[in-house]
């Protein structure tokens, strides 16, 4: 297959599949399963049409052009914005830069707040685990975890691809869950906290959704997610 074709066939992502939902995954705030996959769909939907027509014009897909991090932020805000369309118990936070990223409809003035316990923060991201954050928080995670290319993988010969969610998985954590990662007097790099081995424990025994089909995802950190 030519470079070519097999770039044309990468923009669209590949489906969603209902059995790789886990039925008994808990779930707080009145969020179900049903929720979390037409989210997901239309993510899929979403960047497969922004990706046939960046083709058509010849220019790369989205997760080939955007920097790494960029890219994992902009699937975490997609399930931000389109889980309440589905979830009408869930809103999202309206503080700029507030926590956590989605709270209970109607229980602060203005859907919006600072800082508060109550709700689900969101992250898309390509690794396993090693999930990071700004702060320790007492707060519920939840993460989507995909595989796509990067910007990078031309260089480095790895072929077009698809993007794939892989698992999405999420609990209550505590800031005993997390690493806090500080940064010496000279260093430029975001002040970030680190789901700990607790952390990760927690999460994976609440998988939400597990392609058991895929490829293991890569379960380690970077600075760029």
């Amino acid at each position: 297959m030519s470079n070519k074709n097999a770039e044309a066939l990468s923009c669209q992502p590949i489906a969603i599949k209902t059995k790789y939902f886990n039925k008994n995954a808990k779930l707080p705030y009145g969020l179900n399963i049903g929720n979390i996959q037409k989210a997901m769909n239309e993510f899929t939907k979403f960047l497969g049409f922004v990706n046939t027509q960046l083709n058509s014009k010849k220019m790369a897909r989205l997760e080939s052009m955007l920097m790494p991090a960029n890219f994992s932020s902009m699937v975490g805000e997609f399930m931000v914005s389109n889980i309440p369309k589905y979830c009408k118990t869930l809103v999202k936070n309206q503080f700029h830069n507030g926590h956590p990223d989605l709270i209970q409809r109607d229980k602060f003035p203005n859907d919006a707040v600072q800082h508060a316990e109550a709700g689900i923060e969101v992250k898309g991201s390509r690794y396993g685990r090693g999930w990071q954050g700004h702060n320790p928080e007492n707060a519920w995670l939840m993460v989507f975890v995909f595989d796509s290319n990067r910007p990078v993988d031309p260089a480095e010969g790895i072929e077009p691809k698809p993007f794939r969610f892989l698992k999405v998985v999420g609990a209550q954590l505590n800031k005993n869950d997390w690493l806090f990662s500080g940064r010496s007097a000279t260093s430029r790099r975001t002040i970030t906290a680190s789901v700990t081995n607790s952390g990760y424990e927690k999460m994976s025994k609440n998988w939400i959704y597990m392609d058991y089909e895929a490829n293991k995802p890569d379960e380690t950190s970077a600075d760029d997610e």
